[in-house]
């Protein structure tokens, strides 16, 4: 079973799924960023929840973003995976050196990204007034959770598109008349 799912998932990757899509590093840039705002969207959510939660408004808003943030984020990432021919994605032994190497400067600036944001959701949580009665809901709390997932989920695909270099152009064929 799992022999057959890398497979179909190493298939999957080799596709050229809407090449004009992530053609020009200016694209995957674009699809890039796109992923950025879906995932901004459900961070708002969370800001949302935070702020109007328990409360029918909160949890329509909450919804509606954490839903349109998922209708933007597939795509993207399905195409952005097709571009990096699954760098990310993955197993490592399915990927040559320089995919490898990719895969790990994706992480690491990944990984530094996380780092930074951590440091700002415990710097704005910290900073809300209050005492030891101050509410928090526990949507907000699970928005949080939900968030940090899928930021860490789906930084590393992100920044491969972003950093993924257009591939040299193609050279004319070599003719001895010519030469």
């Amino acid at each position: 079973m799992r022999t057959r799912w890398t497979e179909a998932q190493k298939e999957a990757t080799e596709k050229d799924l809407l090449p004009s899509w992530h053609a020009t590093r200016e694209r995957r840039r674009v699809l890039a960023g796109a992923g950025g705002a879906a995932i901004a969207m459900v961070w708002a959510g969370t800001v949302v929840s935070w702020n109007l939660a328990p409360s029918d408004t909160a949890m329509y808003w909450t919804i509606g973003l954490l839903v349109l943030a998922v209708l933007v984020a597939l795509p993207v990432i399905t195409v952005l995976n097709a571009a990096t021919r699954g760098t990310v994605s993955l197993a490592e032994r399915d990927l040559d050196e320089r995919q490898v190497a990719e895969r790990l400067r994706a992480h690491a600036v990944a990984h530094r990204a996380m780092l930074v944001l951590l440091a700002v959701v415990v710097v704005a949580v910290l900073s809300v007034p209050g005492d030891r009665g101050t509410f928090i809901p526990m949507a907000a709390i699970v928005m949080g959770v939900v968030s940090l997932f899928l930021t860490h989920l789906l930084m590393p695909v992100l920044v491969a598109g972003w950093r993924q270099p257009d591939p040299p152009p193609d050279e004319p064929p070599y003719d001895e008349e010519t030469a």
